[in-house]
Formats: C-alpha cells, sequence, structure tokens
C-alpha cells in the first residue's frame, strides 16, 4: 500500500523539512532507505514521523492508483495488503484512507498483516523486495520507489500506466 497506492516519502520530506528548516529532495532518497538520506542525529525522526497518529490518514494518493486498481477489480478479485502491524498506530490511518480513496475496495479484502509471506495470491504489486522474495505467486511487480532503484531482480513497474499494460 505505501510506496505504491499512497506516498508517504512526500509526506517525510515535508515533515523533515520543516522541522529543520531544511531543503531535502526526493533525489537524495535514490537507492536509499529515508534513514540512510538524512544525517545521523536526524535518522531516529523517521521512525518519529511514521509512529506518529494520523501520519498515514491523509497521504497522497500515487497517480493512477485509483483508476488502475477500479479496472484491476473489474479482472481479477484485488486484495489490498500492508504491512500495517509494523507501525501500530497506522492501522486505523489506513483502513480510513482506504475508505476515502479506494471506497469501491470493500474492507474485507484488506489485509493488514505483520509478514506478507502469508498472502496466497497469483500476482502481488509491492515496493520492498523482501515481501516479494517471499511471496510464491506467479507474477511479482516491484512498483518503483527511491529505495529499490538500483535493484534488478524483479520485473518493475514505474507507474500504474504501466501496471495497466502488464495486468489489464
Amino acid at each position: 500500500m505505501d510506496e505504491v497506492m499512497a506516498d508517504p516519502i512526500e509526506k517525510f520530506i515535508n515533515l523533515y523539512n520543516q522541522e529543520f528548516a531544511l531543503d531535502l529532495k526526493l533525489e537524495a532518497l535514490h537507492g536509499k532507505e529515508i534513514f540512510e538520506a538524512v544525517p545521523q542525529e536526524h535518522s531516529h525522526k523517521v521512525w518519529e514521523y511514521i509512529n506518529a497518529e494520523g501520519f498515514f490518514r491523509d497521504l497522497t494518493v500515487i497517480p493512477g492508483s485509483q483508476d488502475v486498481i477500479k479496472a484491476l477489480t473489474e479482472k481479477y478479485q484485488v486484495f489490498i495488503v500492508s504491512a500495517g502491524m509494523e507501525f501500530r498506530n497506522s492501522l486505523i490511518d489506513k483502513f480510513d484512507w482506504l475508505q476515502d480513496h479506494f471506497p469501491f475496495i470493500s474492507w474485507k479484502n484488506y489485509v493488514l498483516c505483520g509478514d506478507k509471506s502469508i498472502i496466497g495470491a497469483d500476482i502481488m504489486i509491492d515496493d520492498r523486495p523482501k515481501n516479494l522474495r517471499t511471496f510464491s505467486g506467479e507474477r511479482k511487480l516491484l512498483f518503483t520507489s527511491p529505495h529499490n532503484v538500483n535493484l534488478v531482480e524483479f520485473e518493475r513497474v514505474s507507474t500504474w500506466q504501466e501496471v495497466a499494460e502488464k495486468l489489464l
């Protein structure tokens, strides 16, 4: 969900720049995790921000995701899987965010878990290679995000239009 449908990176950058009066740019995250792109003395802020109540509630929708996922629901049984247990305050935020931005997906199709390896499906779209490595389905699509730009082991998609071209 995060970095595939919702954009937590934009929010992190905005919060970080606001707090430290800096000008961190998305390009600085190229090939890095967020906490690697900031000075070591600020890396704890990554965890403060994403563990704060409400952090996940107002994330920007990744462009194209709503239309393409709507079309995917007409062809496939779609489940939204998020490792929401990692950030306990994210559960309600993610549920409400999905209700607001993807009302055509039933809450019965939300899977908020701690480990995505439990998912038995045919296709997974994810930004995290660790999730794709443990996925036993037939098709693994790596959704481009700054931290994964240098990986080459998976079929890559960088936009929802590319997802549509591959799956619709």
